[in-house]
Order: C-alpha cells, then structure tokens, then sequence
C-alpha cells in the first residue's frame, strides 16, 4: 500500500476510504470484464477467454508496466486481503455451481461409453506423467526431495484438468453441446475433472502433512468421511428440503437460497478445518446436488449470472495481479515456459486423439475431441492458485502455467471451428452433417 494511502487510512474515515478503493478496484474489474468477454466474442472467441486475458493484462504484466503510477493507486490503495477473500469467496459460489452443472447421466449411457473411458483415462494418464517428469526438471537441484515432490505433484495435476466450464461455453457457442463428439468430451472431461479436484484434494493433504504417515492418512480418512456424509446423510436431507420447496421455472424461494448458501459455506468450511481447501466444500455441496435441474436453473437465473458477471473477473483479476510475465526474464525461462505449453498440449491433445481414434472416430472427430479436452481455462487457474498459495509452485512457475492455461483456451475455438468444417465436407452427401451432430 502507498505512504499516502497508509496514511489516509489512519485517519478517522479508514473504513469510509476502505470501501472507496475496494469499490474502485471492482468497478475497473467487472467493466472490464466485461469488455473482455465482448471482444473476445467479436474475435470468434469464447467470452471466458476474454475474461482471463483481461484479467492478466489488468496486472503487473500490462497495466502495472504501462502506468505503475495509476496501476498501484486502483490495486494498491487498499489492503489486498479485500479483494483476496472476495475471490475466495467467489471460488467457493463457482465451484458449487460447476458441480450443479455436472451431468452425470452422460456416464450411464451405453452409447460411447468405451470412448468416454479410453479418453477421459488417456487424458489424465498421459500429461500427469508429462507434467510430472517435466517439473522434476526444472526443479532447483538445491531443492528437498520433499519439495520436488510436492511441485511435481500440482504441477501433473495442473497438466491434467480440462476446464468444463469453459469447455462447455465454447460448445454451446458453437452447437456441439447435443452431439456425439459434445456427449463423449464432456463425458470425459466431467470424469477428468472428478478425479483431478479428488487427485488434488489428496495431494493438497499430502502436501500439508509434511510427509508425516499418520497426518497424511487422516487427512485422507477425513476427506472420505466427509464425502460419506455428503453423499449418504446431506443429499437426502437437502433432497427433502428441496421437496418441500419446489424450485421451479427458474425460481426459488428466498429460504432455500438462503439454506443453500448455509449449506454451500458449512461444506467449505468443513473442507477448509480439514485441511484441503474450501473449494472442495462447494463443490461437492454441488455435486451431491447435480440430478435436480429444477434447482439448476433456479440457482442459474437467480445466482448463476452474478457470479459470472462479478466473481469470476475478480478471481480472474487475483490471478493476473499475482502473474508477471516480465518477471520470465531470461531465455532459460522462456525455454521452459514453450516446453510447459508444448508438452501440456501434446500430451493432452495427443491423449484425447489416440483415444478418439482407438474408438472408431475418424481423423477430424478425433482432432476435436483432443482440442476439447485440452482446454484448460478456470479449472488449471483454480488449481495453480492452490500451489502458489501452499508454496509449491515458484512465481516462475506459476506465470509459465498461467500462460499455458491461456494458451491451450484460445486454441479451442479455431481449432474446432476448422475441424468441424472438414467434418463436413467428409461426411457422406446424404447427412452432410451426420459426423458434427449425430
């Protein structure tokens, strides 16, 4: 914070001035947000992209090296813990949703299911050990084998996630959402991001038991319990609650909200005293909850649209603050910054390919189902936010990552948008567009 600003907030109108910076800092950040996601539709890009970069560019990357003056007055001025716990907070709302959104009932059907397992298994299998042997690499040889260990665990299961949330947006811009190559990559990214939030939630035990056995093994016994009592005591609860309560046509009553939003915030405070961070709370809260689409889309229409429009651009703002490209400052770094990019995007655009190919899926349905699976937008930023956080990630680290999560999302759309065209034009006369939305 500036002398100046220290100094004014010393004064008898702290709290008054407090709140001027803090809204000030949200102003700039949900405008601009929005400006984001409308240019990047203009581009033929998904909004969310748009939204991530913008929160990048508004950090020390762009805005703090082009005006460091006007760039330390809008995110300097006040403590950083405001807006810190605002994008913890919006985290927490998120992650809820994104386990709402879950649909299940893709993995029961019949239909696909070999090629739902071959690649969500490939896709998880493939740039985990990629992104392990790579950060074991770069890691300082002056490291412990602890700390290696544990960055080369965040650092394969950041290789590892595909953004659904993103994934889903570019799909539905683009009308793939109902079909066969939409019903098997978000099968398969839904079952791939189940085991990285669980693979995460494990390594983030791992993490803080300091390889203490005993700790370790309670901290996992807890996170089983807490899963049991989500699924076999919370659900039926909530379920007769919600019976009770009837969301329907997009509305709820303002008791329900209110008792999901208690539940939402018990679930993560629960996840945050055991030890594993207080996303998984929300989320599973979420997840318990995915086979009620009335309650979607009552939480959609009510919730669903302010925690888009305001708390994903402050956590995407969060990000940026904490990422500096300049800080890549040698051509040793910009050597591992392309092999993160080109390894992550090999193995998990390879995986999903092989994986395609192997279940009967011609060349151009496979080069989707492989750029599909390899966008890794909000999910790999929620994840790398995790390790900078527990200090197992370094700065560098985290910015090379950051940039890969960006790199492997603007990709998406054009990639489809080429393949799904050669699609066309080898699907046979008859159904010429059998191969994109059978």
């Amino acid at each position: 914070m500036s002398t100046a600003a220290s100094d004014a907030l010393a004064s008898p109108q702290k709290n008054e001035l407090l709140l001027f910076y803090t809204l000030l800092e949200l102003t700039v950040i949900v405008l601009a947000g929005r400006l984001g996601g409308a240019a990047a539709r203009r581009c033929g890009q998904s909004a969310a992209v748009g939204e991530i970069i913008i929160g990048i560019l508004l950090g020390p990357s762009l805005f703090g090296w082009l005006s460091p003056r006007t760039f330390d007055f809008v995110f300097h001025s006040a403590p950083p813990e405001a807006l810190q716990v605002l994008s913890s907070l919006g985290l927490v709302l998120l992650m809820f949703q994104i386990g709402l959104e879950f649909d299940f009932s893709h993995l029961r059907q019949s239909t696909n299911r070999a090629a739902v397992l071959r690649v969500s298994v490939a896709c998880m299998a493939l740039p985990f050990a990629a992104g392990f042997a790579l950060a074991l690499a770069m890691s300082p040889s002056s490291a412990s084998a602890g700390a290696r260990l544990d960055s080369a665990l965040f650092v394969a299961t950041a290789f590892s996630i595909t953004a659904l949330p993103t994934l889903g947006r570019i799909m539905l811009e683009l009308g793939l959402e109902r079909s066969k190559l939409g019903v098997i990559a978000v099968s398969a990214a839904a079952a791939n991001d189940v085991v990285g939030w669980l693979l995460l939630a494990l390594v983030t035990a791992l993490t803080l038991s300091n390889f203490d056995a005993g700790r370790w093994g309670l901290k996992v016994a807890l996170v089983g319990l807490f899963v049991w009592v989500s699924i076999k005591v919370v659900r039926p609860l909530l379920k007769s609650a919600l019976r009770r309560s009837e969301p329907r046509d997009g509305k709820m009553s303002t008791n329900l909200l209110g008792g999901m939003l208690g539940v939402i915030f018990i679930g993560a405070m629960a996840t945050s005293e055991i030890g594993i961070f207080a996303i998984f709370g929300g989320f599973l809260m979420g997840v318990i909850l995915y086979d009620e689409p009335e309650l979607v889309a009552a939480w959609r229409a009510r919730v669903g649209d302010f925690v888009t429009v305001f708390f994903l651009p402050i956590f995407f703002t969060y990000t940026g603050l904490r990422t500096s490209i300049g800080g890549l400052d040698t051509v040793t770094d910009w050597g591992w910054c392309l092999a993160v990019i080109g390894l992550a995007t090999i193995a998990k655009l390879g995986g999903g390919y092989w994986a395609a190919r192997r279940s009967g899926l011609d060349h151009p349905e496979s080069a989707m189902i492989g750029f599909m699976m390899n966008t890794r937008g909000l999910m790999e930023l929620i994840v790398i936010n995790v390790g900078l956080d527990l200090g197992v990630i370094s700065q560098k680290q985290f910015t090379m990552l950051v940039i890969m999560a960006i790199v492997s999302t603007v990709i998406t759309t054009p990639a489809l948008r080429h393949y799904m065209a050669r699609a066309r034009r080898n699907a046979p006369s008859a159904a010429p567009e059998s191969s994109a939305s059978a």
